[in-house]
C-alpha cells in the first residue's frame, strides 16, 4: 500500500463539512486546488483533495514541498457522493488521498483518461484495499454527471503540462461553480464563458519562482500556474462574478498572494468581485444570492 497521509487537523474539517446544513451549496476550500462542495439536501462532492505533502527526490521532477497542513484524513469521512479529478498531475489525481476515500465510502470517481489509467491500474490504489473496478468512470469534455441535485458538465481546458486535462461546470440551483482545474487561458474557457453563468470560479493562481530538482546543484526558475494578468484574462474569458483564486498557498518557492489580484482586475469588466480564502475555509452560493 503507498504512503498514507494524517491530518493536522483531526476530523475538525471533515466534522464540520458533515455537520454543516447550507441553504444552497456550501463550497470550502481544502488548499492547493481542492474543494468540497455539499447541498441542502446533504449531497458531497470533492474535486481535486489532496493531502500529499510533495514530490521529493524524484528523478526529472521538481521537489515540491507542501506549505500549508493536511486539512484531514481522507478515511475519516463517512459519506461522499463523487470525486472528481481534472488531470494527472500528482497533487491533483492521488492515491494516498484519494484510494482511502474510494475504499472507505465506496464513492465514484470521474476524470479523463489518463487520470483513470493511473489510478485504475497503479497496483498501490488497490493493495490492502477494497476498491471496485466500476468505481473508475473515464469522462471526456461535453459529458455530464448527475449527482444528486448537481449537474457536472465536464468543459475542456488548456494546461500544457498534462496529457488530457478537463474543467468542471458544476450546475446547482443555488447557483454555478466553476472548478478550471491548472488551465491556463484559451478558447475553450471562452466557449465556457458564452454558455454558462458562472457564480464562483476557482482559477489557479500561480508565480515564478525557484525550486530544487534532485540532479541539480542549484535551484532552476519555473513558472507555477497563471500570473495574476492570466487569471485575471481567465476570469474574463469566463464572465466570472466572483473569482476564487487557488493554488497559490501549496508549495515552496513558488507561493503567491492573491490580494494583489484587485490590482490586476481594477479596470477589467470582469470579475464583479474577488473572494480570498484560506485552506479550511467555507463560502457559500444561496437561493436568488
Amino acid at each position: 500500500m503507498g504512503t498514507e497521509v494524517h491530518s493536522d487537523w483531526g476530523d475538525w474539517l471533515v466534522r464540520r463539512i458533515e455537520r454543516a446544513s447550507p441553504d444552497g451549496v456550501a463550497v470550502w476550500f481544502l488548499g492547493g486546488n481542492g474543494f468540497a462542495l455539499k447541498d441542502c439536501a446533504g449531497t458531497v462532492l470533492l474535486i481535486d483533495p489532496y493531502l500529499g505533502t510533495g514530490d521529493l527526490h524524484v528523478p526529472d521532477r521538481p521537489e515540491t514541498i507542501r506549505m500549508i497542513p493536511v486539512p484531514f484524513d481522507p478515511k475519516d469521512f463517512s459519506t461522499v457522493d463523487a470525486l472528481f479529478v481534472t488531470h494527472e498531475h500528482s497533487d491533483h489525481c492521488h492515491e494516498a488521498s484519494q484510494a482511502p476515500l474510494l475504499a472507505g465510502t465506496g464513492t465514484p470517481l470521474y476524470a479523463p483518461s489518463e487520470s483513470i489509467s493511473r489510478c485504475r491500474d497503479e497496483e498501490t490504489w488497490h493493495e490492502g484495499r477494497a476498491i471496485d473496478p466500476n468505481q473508475f468512470h473515464t469522462r471526456t469534455a461535453g459529458e455530464t454527471v448527475s449527482v444528486g441535485a448537481f449537474d457536472v458538465i465536464v468543459a475542456d481546458a488548456r494546461d500544457p503540462a498534462a496529457v488530457d486535462p478537463v474543467s468542471y461546470v458544476v450546475e446547482h440551483e443555488a447557483g454555478t461553480f466553476f472548478h478550471a482545474g491548472d488551465g491556463r487561458p484559451s478558447d475553450a474557457f471562452e466557449t465556457v464563458g458564452d454558455r454558462y453563468d458562472i457564480d464562483l470560479g476557482a482559477v489557479a493562481l500561480g508565480t515564478t519562482g525557484r525550486i530544487q530538482y534532485p540532479n541539480d546543484d542549484q535551484p532552476r526558475t519555473v513558472t507555477f500556474y497563471n500570473d495574476g494578468d492570466e487569471v485575471i484574462k481567465i476570469a474574463n474569458q469566463l464572465r466570472l462574478d466572483a473569482l476564487l483564486p487557488s493554488h497559490y498557498d501549496l508549495w515552496r518557492g513558488v507561493l503567491a498572494d492573491p490580494k494583489a489580484l484587485h490590482e490586476h482586475a481594477h479596470t477589467m469588466a470582469f470579475p464583479r468581485r474577488l473572494e480570498i480564502a484560506r485552506i479550511g475555509d467555507r463560502l457559500d452560493l444561496t437561493l436568488g444570492g
